[in-house]
């Protein structure tokens, strides 16, 4: 410890000191940081705007892995809204995707001073100029108006699903006690145990009725609002296997471990691209894997082989599971073409019997479910896999395989709206040339340090080189900047904001005295002074 020559205290002054000389810069670095991005790589897209006062109000931007990432895997996003992770109280808000793997993964990032219908609606639109391929089929949220009225107007085309898992909480809170203990697993039953929708819409009422709740005003708004949420009716839209943003959640408590609310927003900005890093790196291990091993195959099946070959291991595992569960089906024919395909009851004794209607075309080569579970998470399911088993049909049709699942599910070109490639790195070779010339660099240093007129001569090198390199990063200057001109004038930092979705903060013991009314001296029952001060004790 004595070799040291600092303290805690004296690493945390030091930060102060740092923060005091960048305050009222804080939107300035941002900017500039955002500018040096993109001249490392101009698909690297951002927007800041003000509020009218020359003061900053929000901003969006994007990187180019993200930008690509979007145009494998954009057709279902999840949007949520997070608080306090910055000194501001901006609202953070992140739009996530799946990869290939099943792993969330990061589209795109925006700061709001405001949760208004106008925000999102900004923020969707520079999302759209953005992301190359169109909307997304799907976007998954919690239950906000603001959000769902903007998401109608940015994105007219895309199925808008609410999140089951924060509308089932509100059960036990909007519901009386009584009602909810004892009915709550009933309703639970017509949530998840229906595959149609007039047999939810059956049990819901019978259930409702029952417990005498047929004019509860919240559950008949969210009666009103079935088709968003409840899986009968969500089902047939694809959400990559999603019914909830708890996704988002867990993603928000994965950047928390790495980010808090002291950050300025420059601090905030190199704390989450440290953990973006960290993300992306679980994401080409498993792309590593998947590129040199096979998934070892339970059923010595062809049809299991060839999959193990083409989806990647989390998805194939999946799969595999579908078909195993295949086995203990049996069909029962109900006309030419459609089956009844339930469970083999006499195998599962304490299970529900599962009916599945599917049909099959086999001229057309098209099958479908009642389950929708191919519609909904883009894997057969194992209703299908027991009738192609009957039919014979030992690998499995080229249209039931989506690219996104695939191991080669990143392969080909990704353009944006002008029809301009988007690249991961500006120079593909960059990595290489930065090895090289550490490599170089490394070696000068160790022969300068021989002796004292080597490290002179060194030294004086790298400063005059420095000088060089920075009068041609600078260069000349340009108006434009992609997604954002430059700035000749900087915006001030903003101020800071409440957002509808922070906590309430805790009230300190002067705080609450306050409250409690004004003090009076405890001797003399007078105001204006406390016990300390009162005249009655300091007269002689």
């Amino acid at each position: 410890m004595d070799k040291i020559g600092f303290i805690k205290k004296d690493i945390y002054n030091l930060e102060c000191s740092v923060n005091g000389k960048l305050r009222n810069h804080d939107v300035e670095l941002v900017t500039e940081y955002f500018m040096a991005e993109q001249k490392k790589n101009e698909a690297f897209y951002f927007k800041i705007e003000g509020d009218g006062h020359d003061r900053f109000s929000r901003c969006f931007w994007a990187d180019a892995t993200s930008r690509r990432a979007y145009g494998f895997y954009g057709d279902v996003v999840v949007f949520d809204t997070t608080f306090n992770t910055n000194r501001y109280d901006l609202t953070f808000a992140p739009m996530l995707g799946v990869n290939n793997h099943g792993q969330t993964i990061v589209l795109a990032c925006a700061f709001l001073s405001k949760e208004t219908t106008e925000s999102f609606v900004w923020m969707f639109e520079e999302f759209k100029k953005a992301m190359p391929g169109g909307e997304p089929k799907t976007i998954i949220t919690d239950q906000d108006a603001a959000m769902a009225i903007a998401i109608s107007i940015a994105f007219p085309t895309t199925f808008h699903r609410l999140c089951i898992w924060h509308i089932t909480s509100k059960f036990s809170v909007k519901l009386p006690r009584d009602a909810y203990n004892e009915y709550w697993r009933e309703f639970q039953k017509a949530i998840w145990d229906t595959d149609n929708k007039d047999e939810f819409d059956a049990k819901w009422n019978i259930v409702v009725t029952k417990a005498g709740l047929t004019d509860h005003p919240w559950l008949s708004s969210m009666f009103d609002l079935r088709e968003s949420w409840v899986p009968a009716y969500a089902r047939q839209f694809f959400a990559a296997g999603m019914s909830s943003s708890q996704r988002a959640e867990g993603s928000h408590g994965f950047f928390k471990q790495y980010i808090s609310r002291r950050n300025s927003l420059m601090d905030f900005i190199i704390r989450f691209e440290r953990a973006l890093s960290h993300q992306r790196e679980k994401e080409l291990v498993a792309d590593h894997v998947d590129a040199f091993e096979v998934a070892q195959c339970l059923l010595p099946m062809p049809m299991n082989k060839q999959m193990a070959t083409l989806y990647t291991r989390t998805m194939f595992q999946k799969f595999e599971q579908e078909l195993i569960e295949s086995t203990a089906c049996f069909l029962e024919l109900k006309t030419e073409d459609a089956c009844k395909v339930v469970f083999n009851v006499s195998e599962r004794k304490n299970w529900e019997t599962r009916v599945a209607e599917v049909v099959y075309v086999k001229d057309s080569d098209h099958a479908s479910c009642s389950c929708q579970i191919f519609e909904f998470v883009g894997i057969i399911c194992k209703h299908i896999l027991a009738l192609f088993r009957r039919d014979q049909i030992e690998y499995m049709p080229e249209k039931y395989i989506l690219k996104r699942w695939k191991k080669t599910a990143k392969c080909g070109l990704v353009s944006d709206a002008n029809g301009k490639e988007i690249k991961d790195c500006a120079d593909p070779g960059l990595l290489i040339k930065r090895s090289t010339m550490s490599r170089l660099a490394s070696d000068v240093v160790e022969d300068a340090l021989m002796s004292e007129e080597g490290c002179e001569v060194l030294s004086e090198t790298l400063k005059s080189l420095q000088v060089k390199l920075k009068l041609l990063k600078d260069g000349p200057s340009n108006n434009e900047v992609g997604g954002s001109s430059s700035q000749t004038q900087y915006m001030k930092d903003p101020k800071r904001v409440r957002c509808k979705g922070r906590s309430k903060g805790v009230t300190g013991a002067k705080e609450k005295a306050m409250k409690r009314g004004i003090r009076h001296c405890r001797e003399c029952g007078h105001i204006g002074h406390d016990r300390r001060q009162c005249p009655a004790l300091n007269t002689p």
